[in-house]
């Protein structure tokens, strides 16, 4: 199951509907390589068929992510740490604010962390005031959650 947000959902389905109509172009240039000759030695088909290959990989992958996604609503008001959730944290550096999203929507610049991540596993389910310890490449974190919204 992949967690969206209904406007990360429309951006997949337009995603999908341009790979899809991409189908009949990438089609015609086979079938025009294919008419060049020896199929061999013909560096037009074979790029032409790296494009399709990676083209139906990708829609296989949008329709799969399309068929298992679970829209998240945003809350009026959240009682504990759940995807769709923005959260702000304390540590010994300072306060942070974080959205709980679905991987397909993380961007950690943005303040996006997955609910994948060990960062955002450890928040999960958690109320406020509750402190979190998440063990990082860098070392363990310590974080107190001041506030969830």
């Amino acid at each position: 199951m992949k967690y969206l947000t209904s406007r990360k959902l429309k951006e997949i389905r337009e995603e999908l509907t341009e790979l899809r109509k991409k189908r009949n172009e990438i089609s015609e240039r086979i079938h025009e390589a294919q008419d060049m000759g020896d199929l061999s030695e013909n560096a037009e088909y074979t790029e032409a068929k790296e494009t399709q290959a990676f083209n139906e990989g990708r829609i296989q992958e949008l329709e799969e992510v399309v068929k298992n996604a679970i829209i998240i609503s945003k809350k009026s008001a959240c009682d504990f740490v759940e995807v769709g959730c923005e959260i702000t944290v304390q540590n010994k550096v300072g306060k942070r604010t974080f959205i709980i999203v679905g991987s397909q929507e993380a961007d950690p610049t943005q303040g996006k962390i997955s609910n994948e991540s060990p960062l955002g596993r450890a928040f999960l389910g958690k109320k406020k005031n509750d402190e979190v310890m998440v063990q990082t490449p860098s070392g363990k974190i310590h974080y107190k959650i001041i506030e969830i919204k």
